[in-house]
């Protein structure tokens, strides 16, 4: 069977995990990418041993062999990344979030029309095996009516004053910060496993550090700080964390915290789920174990092991049980069925990973989310 031809445009952390899940599929092969730089790009494709690099990445798209472009730049670059690739003719997988901002995602939307391209948003948080369980479980009234949910995503990559990030410049990462980079994974898992839509939002953003100190070397996402770094001051105008109320549709409300200035929290993303007849709690960085509360039994823990999960959510667990999955295998899941999408085999009755149609629905939300921080009210989608 000939392998799908994939270009990457990006060479940062996130490029590096694609290029790992798509190589672990076997039907795609990385055949191009593309930096900002030729340098940049030349290092990246040895390192990863891909054949073709650009330091221009309208120059890769022209390449005809390449099926599916991998969307991995900054924030500021997704709109005009997509844009190209659709433009282009090439199944597109984005990072998240889409756009900037409503607007610019529904013009991507209006793209896609009337063309038969796969899309895709890494909203990878759907594609563990558990969160497929709570999904169907929920669906079929386990936990019964849904009452509240809780739950938050906190990390501390940026608490000192000299860490620094393209995130952290609006010009680059957007008006909205840790409640768009792990906020919005927070939100799309809670409508997603709930099957509900969040309607109504109140957020509480808090900027803690207005003022940073930019090393004047470049530095790498999630990368150590060099011990004889140089600084200049930098203003900062997005959130540092904050606490955001929501309802959702079907009556629930909940509240998601968000932070990336939380001591000793690397990637802790947790959501508790509160039903008229049980409970589901999950965390991430335990992704094997689901908490089950119950009022009048004892509260169970279910481990993953795909002879106990759910229907649907077996083709998630590719491991015996206490054989552990995590991130890296759930980038693999996800992509896994974007391409049999781009292959025409995905089973329409499968559980599906984001489109653009859902990073759009993020980016209202997203806006909403703004709009309510900055006036101090409830506003709704």
């Amino acid at each position: 069977m000939k392998k799908i031809k994939v270009g990457i445009v990006g060479t940062g952390f996130i490029s590096g995990a694609h290029i790992e899940a798509i190589r672990r599929l076997g039907i795609a092969e990385v055949v191009a990418i593309a930096g900002r730089t030729a340098a940049s790009a030349k290092k990246a494709a040895e390192h990863w041993n891909i054949p073709y690099a650009f330091g221009d990445y309208k120059e890769m798209l022209a390449l005809a062999e390449l099926d599916v472009i991998h969307n991995c730049t900054p924030n500021a670059m997704h709109v005009e990344v997509n844009e190209h690739a659709i433009l282009a003719g090439k199944h597109v997988l984005s990072e998240k979030p889409l756009s900037l901002n409503s607007q610019q995602s529904e013009y991507l939307l209006s793209l896609l029309q009337n063309k038969q391209l796969v899309h895709g948003v890494n909203y990878v948080y759907r594609n563990y095996p558990l969160v497929q369980h709570m999904k169907e479980k929920i669906a079929q009234q386990e936990i019964g009516k849904i009452y509240h949910i809780h739950g938050g995503y906190l990390q501390d990559w940026l608490l000192f004053d000299t860490d620094y990030n393209w995130r952290i410049d609006s010009e680059q990462g957007g008006a909205l910060r840790a409640a768009a980079d792990i906020g919005s994974h927070g939100l799309d898992l809670i409508e997603y496993i709930t099957n509900a839509k969040i309607v109504k939002v109140f957020a509480d953003l808090v900027t803690v550090m207005p003022t940073r100190r930019k090393p004047k070397q470049a530095s790498q996402t999630f990368g150590e700080q060099q011990a004889d770094a140089e600084y200049e001051s930098y203003e900062v105008s997005n959130d540092d964390c904050g606490t955001i109320l929501f309802r959702l549709d079907n009556g629930a409300s909940g509240s998601f915290i968000v932070s990336q200035v939380s001591a000793g929290r690397k990637n802790h993303l947790y959501l508790e789920i509160s039903g008229s007849k049980s409970s589901f709690a999950w965390n991430q960085e335990n992704p094997a174990q689901l908490w089950v509360g119950k009022r009048q039994d004892a509260n169970a823990e279910l481990l993953n092991d795909p002879l106990l999960l759910a229907r649907d959510a077996r083709a998630y667990s590719h491991y015996p049980g206490g054989h552990i999955e995590g991130w890296p295998d759930a980038q693999k899941n996800m992509m896994e069925q974007f391409y049999q999408d781009v292959l025409g085999k995905q089973s329409a009755s499968r559980p599906r990973y984001a489109t653009f149609a859902d990073g759009h629905h993020s980016m209202k939300l997203l806006d909403a989310i703004l709009q309510s921080a900055t006036t101090k009210s409830w506003v709704e989608l």
